[in-house]
């Protein structure tokens, strides 16, 4: 193939245009807690600004929206399911460890 055909194949893709996951209507505030809870992990973290797809002016506001919610108790600072299930299970092995002895 020549340079001028390969040019046209690469054009020929289409790309999803991806729509912005915060609308100009979407107020960012701490009591918003549907639209803050889609830029948390499972595990509590709060996502970065690739995987959110957001600007550098909507992070660092849904990052104090977030740090504000958690200091008024409105969200977990960790998801206590996970935590709960590791110190059950080191409990466990400690027990055995203990027993065996």
């Amino acid at each position: 193939m020549d340079k001028s055909k390969r040019l046209l194949l690469k054009s020929k893709r289409s790309f999803r245009k991806r729509l912005p996951p915060i609308q100009s209507g979407d107020r960012i505030d701490y009591r918003n807690m549907s639209l803050i809870s889609r830029f948390i992990s499972e595990q509590g973290k709060i996502l970065s600004r690739r995987v959110n797809r957001l600007t550098l002016k909507q992070q660092r506001l849904i990052t104090i929206a977030i740090k504000q919610a958690r200091i008024l108790s409105l969200l977990p600072f960790l998801n206590n399911e996970k935590q709960f299930e590791r110190s059950e299970s080191t409990a466990r092995t400690i027990g055995l460890r203990t027993r065996n002895k």
